[in-house]
């Protein structure tokens, strides 16, 4: 079943351009081929989900690019064309000349309903061009204007317009230092919303993607560029094709919505993360070896420390015992946070089938689900990208409580001095419905402490 992405703002078609691509790549790579037959089942299903095909043989991505300035889209166009593998529809695109001045207020209440028709009907001709179609995977920022103000009215749309299709979205966490001014705002807006519209949000922070580039990749000078492109490998490795359950023959025909029964058990917790073993530069991987056991009890212990990468991970926090929590106060830095992070759902996606019993340990779930349902296993004979061993985790866990936290304070002590509160209310947007992203998010947070 294919699955239509929607690219929106600077940021969610630059990391949409690097997940392309690097599907692509791993499709034709000489890494972790199998025989002829296995691997053009692989390129086969990989093809189905994300391209298709024009008269000339060249991948079109299923895809809708939307941005309120020309240049990104123009840049990642013209990046995936010249790379003569794959390229964007031709008139698969949105802009305009104007941005949204990092104001979701203005994104979301003056560019998303004044260009609404437009843009839903590239996502229309997008869909209908499916033979069977599965959903939406959505990248965006939360930051920004466009991809978080625009994004948030888009999936709206989405769901009234396609309530029956899945809805993924894929976003991008701001830097704790702040990128914007308003970035927190922004995003208990953006998240606020997409509670309601959405099915499931996966999540990336950018300081812990930026500490991989610097600690693992080795990158001395960090652009987004490379950041991008840890993203979209962490991305890609979870949207490799994988054998469905009933069969080691035949690959899953819905990813999306085994994504979404296997690790959204509840609509209250829909927030997933990712971590991957093993992240390096080219230079270490020639010298650097793996074993199973050794990168399983690593991803393991990544999940018990809440770590998003082995270096620099606790070795010390063991899940002992059922917390019983009953909602914190607002204390940012609560010992608590530093501890263990109860699961909701796991799913490993080793590219071969491993002993898997550590990540069945009941203590590591919530008491009113048993580990048979709260833990899946996606299989694959292949190998993501150039590692010879890799693992992916999907997280459904406490993970993301002390951000949360942190950005739903940081943003209410900005409203109650009533900080910048004038630009959203003379695009709309009113204090109450800023009370109303403080109660829905306080909720979130409430639920996941109580898991």
């Amino acid at each position: 079943m294919s699955i239509v992405t929607v690219q929106l703002g600077q940021c969610g078609n630059q990391i949409g351009f690097e997940v392309f691509d690097a599907l692509l790549s791993d499709s034709h790579s000489s890494q972790g081929l199998c025989c002829k037959r296995e691997n053009e089942a692989y390129q086969a299903s990989c093809k189905e989900r994300f391209f298709s095909e024009e008269e000339k043989g060249v991948p079109i991505a299923r895809a809708v690019l939307v941005d309120m300035e020309p240049k990104v889209i123009n840049q990642t166009l013209a990046k995936a064309a010249q790379s003569g593998r794959w390229k964007y529809g031709q008139h698969a695109c949105f802009c305009q000349k104007q941005g949204s001045g990092n104001n979701w207020a203005y994104g979301y209440s003056v560019h998303g309903p004044r260009h609404e028709e437009s843009i839903m009907n590239l996502i229309r001709k997008e869909v209908e061009k499916c033979d069977s179609f599965s959903g939406f995977f959505i990248i965006m920022s939360m930051a920004g204007g466009t991809g978080s103000g625009i994004g948030a009215f888009v999936t709206q749309n989405l769901q009234d317009q396609y309530s029956n299709s899945l809805k993924m979205n894929q976003i991008i966490w701001p830097y704790g230092t702040g990128e914007v001014i308003v970035q927190n705002y922004n995003s208990i807006l953006t998240l606020s919303h997409l509670y309601r519209s959405s099915d499931a949000l996966l999540v990336h922070e950018n300081d812990a993607v930026h500490k991989i580039c610097a600690k693992l990749m080795n990158i001395k000078q960090i652009s987004f560029s490379d950041i991008n492109q840890v993203l979209a490998h962490q991305l890609g490795s979870v949207f490799q094709p994988t054998y469905s359950a009933e069969s080691s023959f035949h690959y899953r025909r819905n990813p999306l919505g085994d994504l979404m029964e296997h690790l959204v058990p509840h609509p209250e917790f829909k927030m997933l993360s990712i971590r991957n073993v093993p992240h390096m530069s080219e230079n270490s991987l020639a010298y650097s070896t793996f074993t199973w056991a050794g990168l399983l009890k690593h991803l393991r212990q990544m999940l018990i420390s809440n770590a998003r990468m082995e270096e620099g991970m606790s070795h010390h926090t063991q899940p002992n015992f059922s917390w019983g929590l009953t909602m914190l106060p607002r204390l940012v830095l609560n010992p608590w946070f530093q501890e263990f992070k109860t699961s909701l759902a796991n799913m490993v996606k080793p590219h071969l089938y491993k002993n898997l019993e550590g990540f069945k340990d009941p203590a590591l779930y919530t008491s009113w689900l048993v580990p048979v349902n709260a833990f899946n296993v996606w299989k694959t004979q292949r190998a993501f990208s150039k590692y010879e061993k890799s693992a992916v985790l999907v997280s459904n866990s406490q993970f993301l409580v002390k951000p949360l936290d942190m950005i739903v304070g940081k943003a209410w002590n900005m409203f109650a001095s009533k900080a910048y509160i004038h630009q959203y209310t003379k695009f709309g947007i009113e204090e109450e419905d800023f009370l109303d992203s403080f109660t829905s998010l306080e909720q979130v947070v409430a639920s996941y402490c109580n898991l």
